[in-house]
């Protein structure tokens, strides 16, 4: 169909047109300049606690919220299903802001000349241009490294000597004597790893019939032969009352606030060896900051970014209220110097360079979903449900 128009009408729909566009830049602005003291952050457990958020809202007198979750994906999708209108800044694992979230443009790059160099201060497997926070093409910037650490088990050590438990590693799971004597920390992807390095095989490759079969075997054992299966608070509790001798899924992560407590046998393991490419048998996890794709990104995200690469907000963020952690900032010794013995003890520093050279870093299973519906069914068998 033709649509005719004379030339007053379209003189009309022009000048209607120019109204619209006026009003929409007014509102525009009206909409960034509501943003420029507001700021809205997803995020894992920590960048949310008042000693991290408030000293920013008061040098800002800004409104800034943060919303905890523990699950990357649920995050993710967060964002997919429309909420880049609602957050600026995204802050989860190593893998999603290269290998998912840039691709399906969820997240911005950040102007690498001004962030960059902040990675030259950082511990030096941070170095620049470093890896995870690079798109894949190696030209963009896409967020910033902070909280880092290895995440495999954790053992109580006047039951389980460090050694034994690195010796031993994931076997630990496949001896029979040790059924009822540990317990499964409540967190799907990280078991779904363990569970594969337990059968013997990488997690991070996909995986073949007669993997996902012996994959099976091993989660109904697993469950099977928890004494315990629950979070964190309920892990450690167990751990140092004796109910359990050990946990997966753990490390420094899990395992601090007990040892920041006093309780000193409550360490994380990394395994010695492991079915991982260089004979690894332990996983880390590096958080990486994005700024949101949001058509109103507010411009305290960036000034975000920068606020906790301060030495002291980096302190701060690594015993934030929840868990505490090594950041990369420690390599600063303006910042390493914050660090009390007690502090460094609680995060395993003794220990972190080599259970990280230990590790593959953290990285997306590629048939996640199969092996996840796998073992909640075991799961799920276990607990008579």
């Amino acid at each position: 169909m033709t649509m005719r128009y004379s030339r007053r009408q379209m003189l009309k729909t022009a000048g209607a047109g120019a109204l619209a566009l006026t009003a929409g830049s007014a509102l525009g602005r009206q909409a960034w300049a509501a943003r420029e003291s507001e700021l809205n952050i997803l995020c894992w457990e920590g960048y949310n606690s008042a000693q991290v958020l408030d000293p920013f809202r008061q040098s800002k007198s800004a409104t800034v919220k943060a919303e905890s979750l523990t699950n990357d994906p649920t995050m993710i999708n967060r964002l997919r299903a429309g909420e880049t209108n609602v957050w600026d800044l995204i802050n989860v694992n190593n893998p999603w802001a290269r290998k998912i979230m840039y691709p399906e443009k969820l997240i911005k790059p950040l102007d690498r000349a001004h962030f960059e160099p902040y990675f030259a201060k950082m511990l030096p497997e941070f170095k620049p241009p470093y890896r995870w926070a690079m798109s894949d093409d190696g030209k963009e910037l896409l967020g910033m490294c902070q909280r880092f650490g290895p995440y495999s088990f954790v053992v109580n050590t006047d039951k389980v000597s460090r050694a034994t438990a690195e010796d031993q590693g994931w076997d630990l799971w496949n001896d029979a004597s040790n059924a009822g004597k540990y317990g499964v920390l409540e967190s799907d992807d990280w078991n779904v790893f363990n569970i594969c390095l337990i059968s013997g095989f990488d997690p991070f490759r996909p995986h073949t019939d007669d993997e996902v079969t012996k994959f099976t075997d091993t989660a109904k054992r697993v469950f099977k032969g928890a004494k315990v299966v629950g979070d964190i608070a309920t892990m450690n509790q167990a751990l140092i009352s004796g109910e359990i001798n050990f946990h997966m899924t753990g490390g420094t992560y899990s395992a601090s606030p007990a040892r920041a407590d006093g309780n000193a046998n409550i360490r994380g393991v990394t395994p010695k060896k492991g079915p991982m490419p260089g004979g690894k048998g332990g996983v880390s996890w590096i958080e990486v900051t994005s700024t949101v794709n949001n058509p109103q990104l507010s411009p305290l995200a960036t000034q975000f970014l920068e606020y906790v690469q301060d030495p002291k907000v980096a302190h701060t963020v690594a015993f934030a209220e929840g868990t505490f952690n090594p950041v990369a900032q420690m390599a600063n010794p303006d910042c390493f110097k914050l660090f009390t013995k007690e502090e460094l003890d609680a995060i395993q520093w003794d220990s972190l360079e080599e259970e990280m050279a230990a590790s593959i870093e953290y990285d997306i299973v590629p048939d996640y979903d199969k092996l996840l519906d796998i073992m909640t069914a075991a799961k799920r068998e276990a607990s008579g449900g």
